[in-house]
């Protein structure tokens, strides 16, 4: 059982390396910006620490924490910005990742005080939904659970005025896919607005794509299993 929880956190630590050097390559995380974590178990969660770039981080530096925020083991130290991590993790036992990161288009939404809930493209309404915008709250404090609170139950991904982003998901490559489709609906809304003739889908429309949804997760559940 002990080789089997070896082999798991293992893999949960390439995985992290893995996908910081992703976002790292995409310019989510400049300078030492930016953190992610997985659930370990119904106790422990695996953590990037503070004050590393993402594009040179190794499994070593990886730090385990309780739902606390307290460190178990690991020589770093965890992220300042643990607290949201460990806010969607108590409210969402569904949740298997956090990715937090600073996506240029979407986080100047975020400077602009703009949420993304304006449907202009199919994949936002297939994928993300709705991105409200959290209340500014100062980085490293207990503002910032509290504004994410009232998101967390209905939404996969937030934007953090003046801050960012946050997305999670049952596992780090759909949370990573969740933040990688922000940026790309931000664009959208971007480029949408330089032409100046948005038009943004209809109801009709939303309710159409959000039963094709519907009929995708369930197959691709059945595939699953």
């Amino acid at each position: 059982m002990n080789s089997e929880l070896d082999s798991l956190e293992r893999d949960l630590r390439q995985e992290l390396v893995l996908f910081c050097g992703w976002l790292s390559r995409l310019g989510f995380t400049p300078g030492t910006s930016g953190n992610l974590s997985v659930r370990l178990d119904p106790e422990r969660i695996l953590v990037t620490p503070t004050g590393m770039s993402k594009g040179l981080i190794q499994e070593s530096d990886m730090v385990i924490v309780d739902l606390h925020g307290n460190r178990i083991s690991g020589t770093r130290r965890v992220t300042s910005e643990i607290g949201m991590h460990l806010a969607v993790y108590r409210q969402r036992q569904d949740v298997g990742s956090v990715v937090h990161s600073h996506p240029p288009i979407a986080t100047a939404f975020a400077c602009a005080g703009r949420s993304l809930d304006q449907m202009l493209c199919q994949e936002a309404v297939m994928t993300i939904g709705a991105v409200p915008l959290a209340e500014y709250a100062t980085t490293g404090t207990d503002q910032v659970p509290a504004s994410l609170s009232p998101f967390l139950a209905n939404h996969d991904v937030i934007l953090l005025a003046n801050h960012g982003a946050i997305s999670y998901g049952g596992n780090i490559a759909e949370a990573f896919m969740k933040m990688e489709t922000l940026e790309h609906v931000a664009h959208v809304a971007l480029v949408a607005q330089q032409l100046g003739s948005q038009r943004p889908l209809s109801s009709e429309q939303i309710q159409d794509l959000s039963k094709a949804k519907d009929k995708y997760l369930h197959n691709s559940w059945q595939d699953r299993t």
